[in-house]
């Protein structure tokens, strides 16, 4: 394990340069006295370790030096197969990079290794987007991510998801992000705010030729974590007080997700005498007019208890149903097509 850990700590420093003893122990999962530790134990060995002081200081490796070691385990080529998917990358203009780096790879890699990544080429495939759903056309995807990658200024022109077109304006892009089949340019805007925009929403793009600085220490993964929170809590307006047969327990977390799952975790006894075993859960749900979409889902598997404005308006929406469906109406009333055998 120790091993183990003095190779990680030694790419972690050829690949991002000077890191400090709490970065190091962060990335390690180990104290800052192990990682001192190991930093001896690298010097030890050979390996021109660096400790700079002062408040920009941390541990280094001496400019120009770089290993060699080329050593993978079975589990660790074998992922390098999995890493790119093929559909992402090929959307990103990558697709035949992808498949030249897998064929060099697989060229350099001992026989057994090699056989190892086909078969689990052969046994696991990704698929990003949900089910019954197209992908998003993405045709200017490919120029975004170059201006990623290259820091430059965007001049784009979007459509927000109200139709509204977007006078045309400057992003400074600082990621993508591939959520559920869908991509997602996350970018500051000349207001210094930094935020989300769907790429199949970018209507024209064109590259400045100037560039531009990132933020210091903006973190693409721990931005996209709160955006998604922050994003949930304000979808989340009211808290639906539910009953639900045990049919009913089953379809909520397929209906509401992760939403559905945590509600079900604190799920109570409606009665404890009810031989139907139907329970009581507390479910974050949006705004009332999109909730009642949601929950008539559910069918007759559930009853919304409250909020009273919620429980009105469900009765009101099944109430209309009813009177649609009802068989007297069945021949329409001039707004409806007339229905014949």
């Amino acid at each position: 394990m120790r091993a183990d850990r003095l190779l990680s700590l030694l790419l972690l420093l050829q690949n991002r340069g000077r890191l400090t003893a709490s970065e190091l122990a962060a990335e390690l999962e180990v104290s800052v006295r192990t990682v001192h530790r190991d930093i001896e134990a690298l010097g030890a060995a050979g390996i021109p370790v660096q400790a700079d002081r002062g408040r920009a200081g941390g541990y280094r490796l001496m400019d120009g030096y770089r290993t060699r070691l080329t050593g993978l385990t079975d589990a660790q080529a074998g992922s390098l197969f999995l890493a790119g998917a093929p559909g992402p990358a090929r959307e990103l203009g990558l697709g035949a990079d992808l498949a030249a780096a897998q064929l060099k790879l697989q060229a350099a890699l001992p026989a057994e290794l090699a056989a190892r990544g086909r078969r689990l080429q052969e046994r696991f495939h990704l698929d990003a987007p949900a089910w019954f759903r197209d992908a998003d056309p993405v045709p200017h995807l490919a120029q975004i991510a170059q201006a990623v990658w290259d820091q430059r200024v965007l001049h784009a022109t979007y459509r927000r998801w109200s139709g509204e077109e977007r006078p045309r304006r400057a992003l400074y892009p600082l990621g993508l992000v591939l959520k559920g089949g869908i991509w997602y340019l996350v970018a500051r805007a000349s207001d210094e705010r930094v935020r989300s925009y769907r790429v199949a929403r970018f209507l024209a793009v064109d590259t400045g030729s100037e560039g531009f600085e990132r933020p210091a220490g903006f973190d693409l993964a721990a931005y996209w974590q709160e955006s998604t929170r922050r994003l949930e809590d304000a979808f989340h307006q009211e808290t639906a007080r539910l009953l639900l047969s045990p049919r009913g327990r089953r379809l909520l977390p397929m209906q509401f997700g992760a939403a559905g799952v945590r509600a079900l975790a604190d799920a109570e006894p409606a009665d404890p005498a009810d031989p139907d075993g139907w329970v009581l859960v507390h479910l974050p749900v949006e705004s009332r007019s999109v909730a009642v979409g949601d929950l008539l889902r559910l069918g007759t598997e559930a009853e919304v208890l409250g909020p009273p404005e919620l429980r009105r308006a469900l009765a009101d929406t099944v109430a209309a149903l009813a009177e649609r469906y009802a068989e007297s109406g069945c021949a329409g009333d001039g707004r409806r097509a007339t229905i014949t055998a």
